[in-house]
């Protein structure tokens, strides 16, 4: 019992020991960390006071700087003022020179007037002696002495400017002649101007002949795709790194070089995707088409155009007219009529607006039998152009009567710009009448889809709906749209009909 008894005392002093050191131990941590703390805290005052005192230097310089900015240009001020203090003294001390000049010359000029009014009067009293003495001598009165002086002067008179209206008149004409030659040869000059040519004819270079296979295709699939999709010949021959893109319609050329361009950049190439890219690129080769005529009349500061007539500004770049670019040649007249206008002091603005619009006839979306001047006067009223700008399309070519004087300006500036040595081939207009013919005359039978002439208008290919047209017809077609261009139309060498029947039946999986 005295065992436990001493054990269990023991425990509890153990107890009371350990409790004591733990509680020594608590206390001289917390001074340490008390005094880390301290610490801490000093040096984060210090290095807010120096902080604080480097922003005050800082400030201060800022404040330092600015003053002697402001002194600087206050004393720049200054100077100036005092440059037109000293510049107003000089002009009120010349001021003061003129005025005295100017008195002394008046004080002369008023001496003179006295010296000239007594002159007067001594002439008046001598005049006044020689006419009562001439009343005398002649016997006639001063009235009718005036009256037969004043008849006698009629008749000079008259006979005098007879002769001087007539001079006049003739050096008018010489003068009216050499002054309209000297307008149009100084705007001729005044407007440089490229030689446009056109072609048939576009080259997409590749990077290497690989790509050629590729967009062949397998049994020429792809080609074929490309060609019934486009419109236009893509001949692939031994020519290194190009492919050749034959077409009358600058348009079409253009669609199947950037379709060509993007499934080449793109590496994917076979029917699907080239139906594909072609209908997405007509859509961009539309927004691309709406942005040139839009960067043109701003070029040529034409604002408020409708934005259909602007649509058919951008479309001329794909046009052309005998061989010359129509968009350039309508920038020319627009120029043109603009040089020639300010010389006759007309409105500049009228005269460019209807330079720029007088082929708008040429590149409609539909070509009635019409005259590209009646044709283009029709459009632009539809669209809300004045009456100048109207008169002046129609009147270009003499269809209808000029009725301002817009219109010989516009019909003179269209001469000048095709009258220029190699702007404008004949056989190319042409050869491109013969063309659109060709599928026009396809497009006349029912059930045709398409046409498309190829090689230089050697070859039709007509696309036909496979609903309304069946396989006979297809070959009762090709035989009569042959027929019909060998007994109607004019054409060098042999024309291949090539009628196309095809039927697609597509679904889409959910």
């Amino acid at each position: 019992m005295e065992l436990i008894i001493g054990g269990a005392i023991g425990l509890v002093a153990g107890t009371v020991v350990a409790y004591l050191i733990q509680i020594t131990m608590l206390k001289k941590r917390n001074e340490q960390v008390v005094k880390t703390a301290e610490l801490e805290g000093e040096a984060l005052k210090k290095e807010k006071i120096l902080q604080a005192k480097e922003k005050f230097l800082k400030l201060k310089e800022d404040h330092e700087e600015t003053m002697k900015d402001r002194e600087r240009r206050m004393q720049s001020l200054e100077d100036k003022a005092r440059s037109k203090e000293k510049a107003v003294n000089q002009k009120l001390e010349e001021l003061a020179r003129k005025e005295k000049d100017t008195d002394k010359i008046q004080t002369e000029l008023n001496s003179k007037l006295q010296a000239n009014d007594l002159r007067q009067q001594e002439l008046e009293k001598l005049h006044q002696k020689r006419v009562a003495e001439l009343t005398k001598i002649t016997g006639m009165s001063t009235e009718d002495a005036k009256n037969m002086l004043m008849e006698s002067l009629k008749d000079e008179a008259r006979t005098a400017a007879m002769v001087h209206i007539k001079e006049i008149t003739e050096e008018a004409k010489l003068n009216a002649n050499r002054e309209a030659k000297r307008i149009v040869i100084q705007t001729i000059q005044r407007v440089a101007s490229e030689q446009a040519v056109e072609n048939a004819v576009s080259v997409f270079n590749i990077d290497s002949d690989e790509v050629k296979g590729r967009i062949i295709g397998r049994e020429g699939r792809n080609i074929r795709a490309l060609e019934a999709a486009t419109g236009v010949e893509i001949i692939v021959d031994d020519t290194p790194e190009a492919i050749i893109l034959s077409c009358f319609d600058p348009v079409r050329r253009e669609l199947a070089r950037l379709a060509l361009h993007q499934l080449v950049s793109d590496g994917r190439i076979h029917p699907a995707r080239i139906e594909e890219v072609v209908a997405k690129t007509k859509k961009q080769l539309e927004e691309e088409i709406a942005e040139t005529g839009r960067r043109t009349c701003i070029d040529l500061g034409i604002h408020g155009l409708h934005p259909e007539l602007t649509r058919m500004v951008g479309r001329m770049k794909y046009r052309s007219s005998y061989g010359q670019n129509l968009l350039q040649h309508s920038r020319e007249v627009a120029n043109l009529c603009a040089i020639m206008a300010a010389e006759l002091g007309l409105n500049v603005k009228i005269a460019k607006r209807a330079g720029l619009l007088h082929d708008i006839g040429k590149v409609p979306d539909e070509e009635p039998e019409l005259p590209h001047a009646i044709l283009g006067m029709k459009i632009a009223e539809k669209y809300g152009e004045k009456q100048d700008v109207l008169n002046a399309i129609g009147a270009h070519h003499d269809e209808i009567e000029m009725t301002t004087l817009i219109s010989p300006i516009v019909q003179v500036c269209d001469a000048i710009s095709g009258a220029r040595p190699g702007a404008r081939r004949e056989v190319v207009e042409s050869y491109i009448k013969r063309i659109k013919e060709l599928e026009s005359l396809a497009l006349s039978y029912d059930g045709v889809n398409s046409a498309f002439a190829i090689q230089a208008g050697r070859e039709l290919r007509v696309m036909v709906e496979s609903e309304k047209v069946t396989d006979l017809r297809a070959d009762e077609l090709s035989f009569a749209i042959s027929q019909k261009i060998q007994t109607e139309m004019t054409y060098p060498g042999q024309v291949k009909v090539t009628v196309i029947r095809e039927r697609r039946s597509v679904n889409y999986a959910k």
